[in-house]
């Protein structure tokens, strides 16, 4: 299995706009942070979760080619902005609607922001289409299997993912945007090979896990290893990192996981 983070920063980026602490002048590239959305090749299933305002450059920068399934965690625009550049992705599947599973939410914003892509198929070449699906408990393919679960995020439910490939499996989890786990959620969770976790910033948050709520639940899930996404500017990569323990570290734009 492999991932690549295509954006690990918050609803603002890094830089944020205006701004100029430590971080966001910061050379370490790792400190420069788009919008949150990853790409998972499972015994070559290409799957998309969430589409950034970034996702376009996303692509392009780490040649993604190929994607067979999305998957949007919820309706929040620094989630959901980058779907009209589904598009080619239509086109590269001979002009098929591509299937978009998410929650309730997340299909009523899609059919909101992007009326015009909900269809059996494009309008014209070039154009998106989306079948929208309510998201299971369990999606199954020849490559393996994706587990789905809610997670609280203010006043949604968020989807966490759980992904095990068939050949090896291995299995990766992907929970971001939540302010805390489930039961069912570290079940799911417990001992997989690597895990992404939500941990916004060393502050309290209402809506999503902070840096130390987060290191909390990573040494409850046991994970081979952890990493931490949807960072805001005030997390400084280098000395920030130094600081957490042994088998959690954070996540950075174009980081690629061999699982």
């Amino acid at each position: 299995m492999e991932v690549v983070f295509l954006g690990t920063g918050t609803s603002q980026g890094v830089p944020m706009i205006g701004c100029d602490c430590a971080v966001c002048t910061s050379p370490d590239p790792r400190n420069r942070r788009e919008r949150t959305s990853i790409h998972v090749v499972m015994d070559g299933l290409h799957v998309q979760v969430d589409a950034a305002p970034e996702f376009r450059l996303q692509c392009v920068r780490e040649q993604i080619r190929q994607l067979d399934v999305f998957i949007l965690t919820h309706g929040h625009t620094d989630h959901l902005a980058g779907m009209d550049d589904l598009r080619r992705f239509c086109d590269l599947i001979g002009g098929q609607a591509l299937t978009v599973y998410s929650t309730g939410e997340g299909i009523g914003r899609v059919r909101t922001v992007f009326p015009y892509a909900v269809a059996d198929r494009p309008a014209a070449k070039g154009y998106p289409a989306f079948k929208l699906v309510p998201m299971p408990a369990r999606l199954e393919f020849p490559q393996g299997t994706i587990h789905s679960t809610l997670l609280p995020h203010g006043g949604i439910n968020t989807l966490g993912v759980v992904f095990t490939e068939r050949s090896s499996g291995k299995r990766f989890a992907y929970y971001t945007d939540c302010k805390h786990l489930t039961g069912e959620a570290i079940a799911l969770a417990r001992g997989a090979e690597a895990v992404v976790l939500d941990g916004l910033r060393p502050l309290p948050h209402p809506s999503h896990m902070s840096i130390p709520e987060a290191v909390a639940v990573a040494q409850q899930l046991e994970a081979g290893q952890t990493w931490l996404t949807h960072l805001t500017h005030l997390t400084n990569h280098g000395p920030d990192e130094a600081g957490l323990p042994l088998g959690i570290k954070f996540a950075y734009d174009g980081l690629r996981l061999a699982i």
